[in-house]
């Protein structure tokens, strides 16, 4: 039984690294010279072995192990970091986050060794605040960088409204692009505490006002009734969230979650409406917005696309999404709607 059993071990460490190698190599494009940027360096559903995702912050490596046993779960971590390792002898900082794990520390994070991990990570010129285990996830999506991108070319002296802001990575995106106004609101203070320290290492001013802690039911309510006005709302909420004042919930009520906040705004101005449900096809999304299109005063204007880390596919994987995200190229589909008001408001 033994000798099996280290067997399977030893087949499984040759394929996982034939798969770890492979991934590699396709995003060598993506490491910088100063080990200052952020992304997927193996998105394992997609190319081979999904029980395991694994990030690049800077020089520490976040370990997302989704196996449903721990024991598979050390074995698949102890493989991956003994792969980093000996490639990237420039590596800082290892996390390994366990679905499996039992305790809050080990879903949120364990570190593998005593070297102090990266606390910010810079891309597309803009830095960006961390804290890796502040959340089951690390904090800083990876998979919405096309997104910011695309803010801080297209923001330059807009008004933003950022709904669900977690640790605010999009509207500091916009306000790096020139946003006149980025005004956060998530739930939790301390996730905002972490938009505030991005707001600090890029140099720009913090206005208190700007940062909204509370329930996005009535803190809408609060905006709508003050008669405040945004060229571009971001709603990118959690695929599930429920409290006293409302539930939100992406596979079966979005459309009433953006129309909360289109009385917010202005005539001309984008709603940016993002559903990262696994669950959710892309027709049924691409449906909601489609019927919320149907009064005549939004209309689809883009897609915006996930970038390839997250959506390359192995050749040797047969692995199909969960749902067909089609016509949007991930389970993360973005879209842009343009905003036309009745009273005309600006």
């Amino acid at each position: 039984m033994q000798d099996e059993i280290k067997n399977i071990s030893e087949q499984i460490n040759e394929v996982l690294g034939g798969l770890l190698g492979a991934a590699m190599q396709a995003r060598e494009p993506l490491f910088d010279a100063r080990h200052e940027s952020a992304f997927r360096l193996f998105n394992g559903f997609s190319e081979g072995f999904p029980e395991l995702a694994i990030d690049l912050y800077g020089r520490t490596l976040v370990i997302n192990d989704y196996a449903e046993n721990v024991l598979d779960g050390v074995r698949n971590m102890a493989i991956a970091r003994g792969f980093y390792e000996e490639r990237l002898p420039w590596l800082g900082a290892l996390l390994w986050k366990s679905r499996a794990g039992t305790t809050a520390e080990e879903r949120n994070g364990k570190w593998l060794n005593e070297v102090e991990p990266d606390r910010r990570v810079q891309e597309n010129g803009v830095w960006y605040a961390l804290d890796l285990q502040a959340n089951r996830d690390a904090g800083f999506y990876l998979d919405t960088r096309s997104l910011r991108r695309w803010l801080k070319e297209q923001m330059g002296g807009a008004r933003l409204l950022n709904t669900f802001a977690y640790t605010g990575s999009l509207g500091v995106a916009a306000k790096a692009g020139g946003a006149a106004r980025v005004v956060h609101v998530d739930l939790k203070r301390a996730f905002l505490n972490i938009a505030k320290t991005s707001y600090t290492l890029n140099g720009f001013p913090i206005n208190r006002s700007d940062f909204i802690t509370g329930d996005f039911w009535p803190v809408m309510s609060r905006l709508i009734k003050a008669q405040e006005l945004f060229d571009c709302v971001i709603v990118d909420p959690p695929f599930f969230a429920a409290t006293a004042k409302g539930v939100v919930d992406l596979e079966k009520n979005q459309a009433r979650v953006l129309n909360k906040v289109r009385p917010l705004i202005a005539d001309g101005g984008r709603l940016i409406a993002v559903n990262n449900g696994v669950y959710v096809p892309g027709t049924k999304f691409l449906a909601t917005l489609e019927e919320l299109c149907a009064d005549g005063y939004l209309t689809i204007e883009e897609m915006i696309p996930v970038d390839e880390d997250f959506t390359r596919a192995s050749s040797v994987s047969q692995a199909k999404p969960i749902t067909d995200p089609a016509p949007f190229n991930h389970s993360t589909k973005i879209a842009v709607l343009r905003v036309r008001r009745k009273d005309g408001r600006r």
